[in-house]
């Protein structure tokens, strides 16, 4: 999912604890699936804007010619008005669109069965 068009919320939702384990039966298990998605998401961010602000960059290291580029301010604040990574993660993991499966239970399982 891109993070530019998540209808996640910019502040701090607080989220029902049996809503979050809903789906895999353990908390924190899925507040781990959630921390690595935003991970994800984070270093996608991160990636981009970097890209972005790369085709801004000046070829000049002079300390005393240091300047503020209008155009990297506005792609910086876009960024810090988009919702968090932790935020898009959660938002993604309620929805159900976030794919995850667990090797170990898988294993487990699949020994039960034999």
């Amino acid at each position: 999912m891109d993070y530019k068009k998540s209808k996640a919320p910019t502040n701090t939702v607080t989220h029902n604890l049996m809503d979050l384990a809903e789906d895999t039966g353990n908390l924190y298990e899925s507040l781990v699936i959630i921390a690595k998605r935003a991970n994800q998401i984070s270093a996608q961010m991160k990636e981009d804007l970097n890209k972005k602000l790369k085709e801004f960059a000046s070829s000049n290291d002079n300390l005393e010619e240091t300047f503020e580029n209008r155009e990297q301010i506005e792609i910086s604040r876009y960024y810090e008005r988009l919702p968090k990574a932790t935020l898009i993660a959660a938002d993604e993991f309620l929805r159900g669109k976030v794919y995850f499966k667990n090797p170990n239970k898988e294993r487990n399982q699949q020994l039960n069965k034999d």
